[in-house]
């Protein structure tokens, strides 16, 4: 201990003589002389103080109320420490009053040694708590002196620094004497950011001004990506804390949120927050060229702080005032950052990378922050909108999309939120308030926007990707498109509407009829017809003629409605001829289950006619069209169309036809069709089928059933009802309910009502849904938690359908999981003659039974014709010759 004390009077000593020649001795000698004096005294006092630290730390250990001795040793290197920082500030203080113009040679020594000291003081303040170990109050009052000294003298040193400026005549010592300091108080703050929020803003505050005041003699020098990425973290940081004491306040009423101590800490961080996100986007203004390779950076940090505002679905629960003072603080700076980096290439290629993996939650900040750029690009030069419009254009390039496929992939992968669905600020209307959009509608908008004001240069690349866009499998982006597409045509001419439906319709003539890409060109073509004027709609007819069987896909999907009365009037025409012609050739061939085919395409284009609202001029075609129904049911036998799956879309067609006719339809057309479906529905029929016997039967309750009629139908009604409406399918348990309550609704006939409800179970869930009851609702985080389940699977099932159709394009087949099992071997099946014998000659009893009720008609235009005869001789010969006899 004896030791100690010695050093203890060799400190005093030392101390004494740095007071003297800093309060005597310094002002009296003129600025030329002060370097000289300081570069002598200035770096002893920095080795002093750095023995005092490391004394200080090697005794603090015996440290306790009872050893006085130390204490009082332990306090006496303490006030030894602000002492010299005394000193030191008399030093910077001396030298701020000369009115000279200040130069870095005249006080070259004295910034580095103030920063030396400077750091291990806050360092040794910011590690208080573990160093003192519980004993910190026998100290307490002169660290809090020591740290206050400490801050005065910093707060000197960076006003005296801020009167230097580098003129041309700088040397490259001066340079590196600016960039030494600037590095240092960067250093600096990595351990006064937890100490003080003041000091740290005005360290940060320095650093930047001093960095754009020598811009053009230290920015090759500085260390851009050190200084960049302490800002990112100390605005997450900031922005975290904000989080935190929100979530703490959440409980709080909003009345009484203004009073508690975390909202007036939460405002603290929240200026912090605002102060680090401004500061950011000022530097990367001025040294925008010099941070390109840390634009991953800059792309991750917009993902994360909008990731947690609404409407993220891992944003936490904030009061809403909150959340506005937060999107002042940190979202308005993120935009003003996106337009700082819009020119630059690596932030475009971080952005639109090809290989750039997502996870979950920052698919939906991705998503917003595409279509921000979308709304920022149209006043950027030439050579910013091909960056971000044209995508990489050679092998040397990153590979990065363009921006609207961009924006169709990471919208496809928003699966989750466009089911929840999350709701967006929308488009503020002249005279009426902002609302809340689903992401699809904000898309869209934007999307539509930036078309609008699109060069028509670019114009083949958005043609290109709405082409990609509506041909792939998820549905909803394929429907984005579609509207997208549709803008287009409307807000360019109408010859370019008029090219895009011919392509559209060239699509749909060529796309396999049961693939999802025909059902979304199909979509697109019924709105494009819309958008066409009379003329270029007689040009579609007239390129694909609806009188060509090959031409009936394009037909399938227009709306009579949308069409001009000549239009309109020839597609009647054609079809209902086509139609007839293929019936013809069926019957004339003798029914074969071969060209059934043609007449379920056929069938399917004259369901478009009958359709809807009748048009002018229609009555002839609604009158052939019953005619053909009537022919038909009688053709169909409950036995064939449960064997053969070919008759059982034939089945549907008609179903949905007669569904539109049926006010008009013989009542014994009615009887055979409700056979049919009872034999099918007994039998699990397919959905498809199923959906338009719902439609069908709908319809009937339109129709009032003579008394002999009712005899048949009615009971069958009943039944069938009653079976679809058991249905353990939702989706046709649901239409079932639909159809049975539009049915009930309209219908005469109350006894099928009493008869589809027999069943206790059946008839309480259709109370139910015409009372609009809910038996379980999901709610909060039990739906969510659901839906986040479901997104992959959806996304996994329209991966696999779009492998499978690429695999049947190629024309090799779609490679199975691996963890799937390889499909059995059909089972050889041996032939049954009896049963043979009796499918053909059911079919040919069915057939002549046709035959008879179609003679029996009385009408003169069903008359037989003269052939028949030679024919019916002809079958008769060879019954006899297949009929063994005895």
């Amino acid at each position: 201990m004896y030791s100690l004390h010695e050093k203890s009077e060799s400190w005093d000593e030392h101390i004494r003589i740095l007071k003297v020649i800093t309060e005597m001795f310094l002002p009296h000698i003129g600025l030329k002389e002060v370097e000289a004096c300081l570069s002598k005294v200035l770096p002893k006092a920095v080795t002093m103080f750095d023995n005092l630290m490391k004394e200080i730390s090697n005794q603090v250990g015996g440290l306790s109320s009872q050893n006085t001795e130390l204490r009082t040793l332990l306090r006496k290197l303490l006030e030894a420490t602000v002492q010299i920082i005394e000193a030191m500030s008399a030093c910077v203080r001396r030298v701020c009053l000369f009115d000279e113009a200040l130069e870095l040679d005249a006080i070259r020594s004295l910034p580095s040694c103030i920063l030396k000291v400077l750091k291990q003081t806050f360092q040794h303040c910011k590690e208080s708590e573990e160093v003192y170990c519980g004993r910190l109050s026998l100290v307490a009052d002169l660290l809090q002196g020591l740290f206050k000294e400490a801050y005065s003298l910093q707060k000197g040193l960076m006003e005296l620094l801020d009167r230097i400026s580098l003129g041309t005549e700088a040397t490259e010592e001066d340079v590196t004497d600016i960039v030494t300091v600037i590095h240092s108080l960067l250093d600096l703050c990595y351990v006064i950011s937890d100490l003080d929020m003041a000091l740290h803003a005005n360290t940060w505050k320095f650093i930047v001004k001093q960095s754009v005041k020598h811009q053009s003699f230290v920015e090759e020098h500085l260390r851009h990506g050190d200084i960049s990425s302490c800002l990112c973290d100390n605005l997450l940081a900031s922005f975290s804390t904000c989080l935190e004491l929100g979530d703490q306040i959440r409980h709080i009423a909003v009345q009484e949120m203004t009073q508690c101590a975390e909202y007036k800490l939460f405002q603290k961080n929240m200026k912090m927050c605002r102060f680090f996100a401004n500061t950011l986007v000022h530097y990367i203004k001025e040294f925008s060229s010099f941070l390109s390779k840390y634009c991953c950076r800059f792309h991750q940090l917009y993902l994360q702080i909008t990731s947690m505002f609404p409407p993220s679905l891992c944003a936490p629960s904030l009061h809403p005032p909150l959340w506005e003072e937060l999107s002042v603080a940190a979202l308005l700076p993120m935009e003003a950052l996106l337009i700082q980096l819009l020119p630059l290439r690596p932030f475009a290629e971080a952005v639109l990378g090809k290989n750039q993996q997502l996870s979950a939650d920052r698919q939906l900040p991705q998503c917003l922050l595409l279509v921000s750029v979308l709304g920022h690009l149209p006043p950027q030069p030439e050579e910013t909108l091909q960056l971000w419009h044209q995508g990489d254009l050679f092998p040397e390039e990153t590979p990065r999309f363009p921006i609207y496929q961009a924006i169709m992939n990471v919208f496809r992968v928003c699966c989750t939120e466009r089911m929840v669905p999350v709701l967006l600020p929308g488009v503020m209307m002249k005279g009426q308030a902002q609302g809340r959009v689903s992401l699809h509608h904000h898309v869209c908008v934007h999307l539509c926007a930036s078309v609008a004001s699109l060069p028509p240069s670019y114009l083949p690349g958005l043609e290109s990707c709405l082409v990609e866009a509506v041909l792939q499998s998820d549905w909803q982006t394929a429907l984005l498109a579609t509207d997208v597409w549709c803008f287009t045509a409307r807000y360019g001419t109408a010859e370019l509407c008029l090219q895009h439906a011919l392509l559209i319709a060239h699509l749909v003539k060529v796309c396999a009829g049961g693939v999802y890409q025909s059902s979304h060109l199909g979509l697109l073509l019924r709105r494009m017809v819309f958008l066409m004027t009379p003329h270029h709609q007689m040009v579609l007819v007239e390129r694909f003629p609806p009188s060509q069987v090959e031409n009936l896909p394009v037909w399938h999907h227009i709306l009579l409605r949308a069409l001009s009365p000549d239009a309109s009037l020839r597609l009647q025409e054609d079809v209902t001829a086509l139609t007839q012609q293929a019936l013809d050739h069926w019957r004339d061939g003798g029914y074969r289950l071969g060209q059934v085919e043609k007449v379920n395409t056929a069938l399917k284009a004259l369901r478009v006619v009958v359709r809807g609202q009748p048009s002018s001029g229609g009555e002839g075609v609604s009158a052939a069209a019953r005619g053909m129904v009537t022919r038909l049911w009688s053709r169909m036998c409950p036995v064939q169309v449960q064997t053969h799956p070919i008759l059982q879309c034939t089945l549907r067609w008609l179903l949905l036809i007669s569904a539109s006719l049926v006010k008009t339809i013989d009542h014994n057309a009615i009887h055979q069709a409700l056979q049919c479906v009872a034999s099918l529905v007994s039998h699990k029929c397919p959905d498809e089928v199923a959906l338009a016997a719902l439609e069908f039967l709908a319809s009937l309750g339109n129709v009032f059933f003579s008394q002999d009629s009712q005899g048949q139908i009615v009971p069958r009604l009943g039944s069938l009802f009653g079976s679809l409406l058991a249905e353990t399918s939702w989706l046709l348990h649901q239409h079932a309910l639909e159809a049975f309550a539009h049915f009930a609704e309209v219908t005469n006939h109350e006894k099928v009502i009493s008869n589809s409800l027999s069943v206790e179970e059946t008839k309480a869930k259709v109370v139910n849904y015409l009372s609009k009851t809910v038996n379980t609702q999901e709610v909060g985080e039990r739906r969510l938690d659901r839906l986040k389940m479901e997104s992959p699977l959806i996304e996994q099932n329209n991966r696999r359908l779009e492998t499978e159709l690429e695999g049947a394009s190629s024309g090799s087949t779609a490679i199975a999981p691996a963890d799937s099992e390889p499909c059995p071997k059909r089972a050889r099946q041996e032939t049954n003659r009896e049963e043979e014998y009796s499918r053909y000659v059911q079919t040919a009893e069915s057939a002549l039974k046709a035959l008879q009720a179609l003679g029996s008609q009385d009408t003169t235009a069903l008359q037989p014709p003269q052939w028949l005869g030679a024919r019916l001789r002809e079958l008769q010969t060879l019954i006899a010759q297949i009929n063994p006899g005895p």
